[in-house]
């Protein structure tokens, strides 16, 4: 019997997918517990509809960070801090400080953890770090440090 489950079950498979099971299984498990539903004509036309607007959403999140990646790609940030003699910083230049200069500059509202430095950034001069804007679509920014 196909069903559609509601919710994650072990062995069977993920919350949303149409999977194939027993009749047994579907009849005195999966149904009594709302763990599924019966794939029925109106349930297969939910699905289609739900599948349909979760790649439409993946689609447009996939453009959307194409067109951040242009916008970023190769671009260098300036920030200033305070350094103590040797041009040692106090403290260090953070991916979240990154973030925030990104979010200033181009509105771009990037997560921190999704920065990622090649190296601590703790004297002055000019780093190399990685936006991961998406799976797979991430762009290489330059920041440069210099003194506040």
């Amino acid at each position: 019997m196909k069903v559609i489950l509601l919710q994650d079950v072990k062995a069977l498979g993920k919350k949303g997918e149409l999977v194939e099971a027993s009749d047994g299984y579907a009849r005195n498990f999966l149904l009594p517990k709302k763990l599924a539903k019966e794939a029925n004509a109106q349930a297969m036309n939910e699905y289609k509809n739900a599948e349909n607007s979760k790649n439409f959403k993946i689609a447009t999140q996939k453009a959307q960070a194409e067109g951040f990646k242009k916008q970023l790609e190769g671009k260098t940030f300036s920030m200033t801090a305070k350094a103590g003699q040797g041009g040692r910083l106090f403290g260090s230049i953070t991916a979240k400080q990154v973030a925030e200069e990104i979010k200033k500059q181009y509105n771009i509202t990037v997560d921190k953890r999704k920065v990622v430095l090649e190296t601590d950034i703790k004297e002055f001069g000019t780093y190399k770090a990685e936006v991961k804007l998406y799976t797979g679509i991430s762009a290489n920014i330059d920041v440069k440090v210099s003194e506040a």
